[in-house]
């Protein structure tokens, strides 16, 4: 494993009609780290999130993602690498309604070599059967394995999505929102379980959240963007309520 997981140097994203969502930004994220991502609506946490990880392309800076350097002239096949080492869980969970649970967490497979075998579990690798059971396991749904996916709660489906994402084995976890879309009781839930598996497991995570109780509650560190660059990056134990209150401020 890379010393750190993500370097990144004087980044720099603009929208299409030459809006800067944020530049200069320059961060440093340590293996086993639960890092959470913290601004308000617009300040470019999900964007920076994506360019991090190659999603989205930067118009300037420098970025090197589990010893992938990813910044503006990655290659395809670059981005390829990296991407088989990270699992991602969105807001929208994704699943494939009329398929199995079992079937949706095989799909984590897709994209590593022979990823054609995980379009469904029939013909799934045994192995790779075996990693998506393991995975519903850590979740706490390895009985639901043989439910289709749109009898699930949201919650479940959410914790189904998280099971997709570890089946990859990733070094880093994304999560963008995670529990944006479920009620509270739900989505603490899932960020608890979020932060567990990760620390468990020794996988760095990094959270876009907007609810202040999960950031001081599920991660180590905080970061924060205002106004295109980092308001503070700190330990959470350091953070107080009145930082998290300036974030918000104009």
């Amino acid at each position: 494993m890379t010393s750190e997981i993500i370097r990144a140097r004087g980044l720099t994203k603009r929208y299409a009609d030459g809006k800067t969502v944020f530049s200069g930004i320059g961060l440093h994220v340590s293996p086993g780290q639960r890092v959470a991502l913290i601004g308000s609506n617009g300040a470019g946490k999900s964007t920076l999130l994506k360019c991090l990880i190659g999603l989205l392309p930067l118009n300037d800076g420098e970025v090197s993602t589990l010893g992938e350097n990813i910044g503006a002239s990655a290659s395809p096949r670059q981005l390829q690498r990296l991407r088989r080492r990270i699992g991602v869980v969105f807001q929208h969970h994704g699943l494939v309604a009329r398929q199995s649970v079992l079937t949706n967490v095989v799909h984590g497979k897709l994209g590593l070599s022979g990823g054609w075998h995980a379009w469904h579990q029939c013909i799934a690798r045994q192995e790779w059967r075996r990693d998506a059971q393991a995975a519903l396991a850590q979740v706490g749904l390895d009985h639901k394995a043989g439910a289709r996916a749109d009898a699930l709660s949201g919650g479940q489906a959410q914790r189904v999505a998280i099971a997709r994402a570890l089946v990859r084995k990733p070094q880093l976890l994304i999560a963008d929102e995670p529990a944006a879309s479920l009620d509270p009781a739900s989505g603490r839930d899932v960020m608890a379980l979020f932060s567990q598996l990760a620390k468990d497991s020794g996988i760095t995570l990094i959270c876009t959240t907007h609810d202040m109780d999960h950031a001081l509650e599920f991660s180590d560190r905080i970061i924060a963007l205002k106004s295109g660059s980092i308001f503070f990056d700190q330990p959470t134990r350091d953070v107080t309520r009145r930082h998290l209150q300036e974030v918000f401020h104009a």
